[in-house]
Order: C-alpha cells, then structure tokens, then sequence
C-alpha cells in the first residue's frame, strides 16, 4: 500500500506536469516550484479529498484521462476513498505481469499472492468497469453534454472524489439521479453490492473444468 502510494503519486506528478507544463490555463504561467506543487497536488486529490487548485476544464485531453484513472483507482483498502483500491490496482497488474513471466502465483516482497485475493481483485475491477460504462451510456443518452466531460464526471462521482469539468449544474433531473446512483454505487462498493443481490450457490457440487480460448 505504502510503496503503491509512493510510486502512483510520483508517476502522477510527472505526467501531469510534463503534459501540463505550457498549459496557460493551468501550469503555463506559473513558477517551476509552484508548476511542481501544483502537479503533485493534481496527482493526489484524484485518489483522495477531490480538492482542486486548477480548472479542470482547462486540462488537456490526456490530463484528463490519466486523472480519470486516478480517480478509477481511488484510495487504500478500509480507507473512505471509493473506486477500486489501490491495492485492488496492484494485485491486478502483478497478476497480469506474473501470467506474461509465466509464474503460477504473483510475488512481491518476497511473499505469493492467494488466488482469492486475485480472484476478488479481477472480479471488483471488471464489475466496477462495467458499471461505469453502463452508467455513462444512461447519461450519453440522457444528457446534451460533450462525452469526456461527461466521462470525467461519472468515473468523479463512481470514485466520490467530487471533482468536475464545470457541467454538474447543466445535468437534467434524471441524469442527476442517475449520478448520485453511481455515487452510491462508488460508495458502498461493487462487489459488496453484488454479494448483497447475488444467490448464494450450492457447493455440494461443481461441474467438469471445459477448455476456453482467450486473447
């Protein structure tokens, strides 16, 4: 958690200041050392408070993606950050990078990671992702508003972080309700809120294991 912390604050704050640095509706006019603060800044508050000290709708399109996975990823596990979780992030990418190494088992720090915990962190993230996509395509329909702002605000309230491109009082009634549904969701957690709907299964049996072609 620690080093995952560490190491996604310190990409964040060189993306955003390489791709904002001549921004001058953001970085553009300021001092290197305020250019710096107000990356790592940047770089931060999508994971955490969603506090902003520049317009988001003056960001360039990249800024903007990166910070919708920032925001995507959110804060640690059994913090009050929404989205994924960081930890949720890693154990996907070890997993990712322990099947391209052909490894039966991610490592890290010298220890193995359950399939459990790979099982629930692949399951939380394509869930989460679906939702997201499902929720946008509902206000793609609804809402007159260009996509990416569009975009930028439903992956800000799936994450609770609070930020926005300035569009939030422009949504209808219903493209409202729909985005405190995604908040909501955000909040409780997608897996969480699936074991809640979902019927428990009768393990007293399991059907034959079947070959499946992927990639």
């Amino acid at each position: 958690m620690v080093s995952g912390t560490l190491i996604l604050n310190a990409i964040g704050m060189i993306v955003i200041f390489a791709l904002e640095y001549g921004n001058p509706g953001t970085l553009g006019h300021m001092s290197l050392p305020d250019k710096l603060w107000a990356s790592y800044f940047s770089a931060v508050t999508p994971r955490t408070a969603g506090f902003n000290t520049l317009n988001y709708g003056n960001f360039e399109d990249p800024t903007l993606l990166f910070t919708m996975l920032l925001m995507f990823i959110g804060g640690g596990s059994a913090s009050t950050a929404s989205g994924i979780k960081l930890t949720t992030f890693v154990v996907v990418i070890l997993a990712a990078v322990a099947f391209l190494r052909s490894q039966r088992e991610p490592e890290i720090f010298g220890r193995s990671i359950r399939l459990e915990a790979i099982l629930r962190s692949l399951a939380i993230t394509t869930i989460s992702v679906l939702l997201v996509i499902f929720f946008l395509f509902l206000l793609a329909v609804t809402e007159k508003i260009p996509f990416l702002p569009l975009a930028f605000e439903v992956v800000s309230a799936f994450g609770t972080v609070g930020l926005s491109m300035g569009i939030t009082g422009d949504l209808s009634p219903l493209g409202e309700i729909l985005l405190s549904l995604v908040m909501f969701t955000g909040r409780v957690g997608p897996l969480t809120l699936f074991f809640i709907l979902m019927k428990p299964r009768n393990e007293h049996y399991r059907y034959p294991y079947d070959s499946v072609y992927t990639g």
